[in-house]
């Protein structure tokens, strides 16, 4: 079976220089690559059954973003914002001598490909936006913005598994085995031996800082963003999802690059394309 080759690269934050760790999948020669970009407080391991599923094809590079998992930690945490992450990947697209890519983003992910794929000159191709659009939900935002600075310590990975199934319940059906490897990507033990989160509880301080005129502010950059999108979009939304509602959704395919909309059942926000069905919904797009 094809495993993933684990990467760092160094990337710079007015704060100073941190690493950012990345799995790569497939031949690293091949130009045809598939950059998969993670949730909020997820991981590049959320893409390991899509990128084995696709790297016959393409050299899927799937990062740790900034604060989370393998990569390094920000010294101001002020900075984990989308502009910073988007610095940070086209420094890793760099590194990976990557001058044209597909992008699938889940989330967050979506959010900086959506800024990437903005920019004059960008590299992007073909964009999949995973249940993210430049409105969202404030009161699902709340709800995120709650559970990401919480310190929360587990004696046994089967409680800590636990929680992360119940805050993640959202992502719809799986099965035992799959609710395993969700939560084992996102647990580490720590020096005590107590099973915490992967990140940086520094994650929160943006969100505690955004006052209501400075979100309706970012609201607007991000339609202006979308606005100016030129490639070609999947807009991928679940059909449960109280983040990105259904008229934001519509309104993403009447304007901008006039996303494709394909709304999946049974799954809220967001998504977790571990299933062929899914997968065969990005593949379609992205390969026809």
């Amino acid at each position: 079976m094809t495993e993933a080759v684990v990467k760092t690269v160094q990337c710079i934050s007015p704060a100073g220089l941190h690493t950012m760790a990345y799995k790569e999948w497939g031949d690293a020669r091949n130009p045809n690559v598939l950059v998969c970009v993670h949730g909020v407080t997820r991981v590049s391991d959320d893409f390991d059954r899509m990128a084995r599923e696709l790297c016959d094809t393409y050299r899927v590079i799937c990062p740790d973003v900034v604060g989370r998992g393998r990569s390094g930690r920000l010294a101001n945490p002020q900075f984990y914002t989308v502009p910073q992450y988007v610095s940070d990947m086209v420094t890793l697209l760099a590194r990976a001598d990557a001058e044209i890519v597909d992008w699938f983003g889940t989330s967050m992910g979506g959010l900086i490909g959506m800024a990437l794929a903005s920019l004059p000159g960008n590299p992007i191709r073909r964009l999949v936006l995973n249940d993210i659009g430049p409105s969202l939900n404030g009161a699902a935002l709340a709800r995120i913005g709650e559970y990401i600075g919480q310190d929360v310590r587990f004696d046994t990975f089967e409680e800590a598994a636990q929680y992360i199934r119940t805050i993640s319940a959202s992502f719809g059906q799986h099965s035992d085995e799959e609710w395993h490897k969700l939560a084992k990507d996102v647990l580490r033990q720590n020096e005590e031996g107590k099973w915490v989160r992967h990140y940086d509880l520094g994650l929160a301080v943006p969100f505690k800082l955004t006052t209501p005129e400075a979100a309706s502010a970012a609201e607007q950059m991000l339609w202006a963003a979308y606005d100016a999108i030129g490639c070609p979009t999947l807009l991928v939304r679940g059909a449960q999802s109280d983040l990105l509602l259904p008229e934001v959704a519509q309104e993403m395919t009447r304007r901008g690059p006039r996303a494709t909309l394909v709304e999946l059942p049974d799954v809220g926000h967001a998504p977790t394309f571990m299933h062929a069905s899914q997968i065969e919904v990005a593949r379609q797009f992205l390969l026809g």
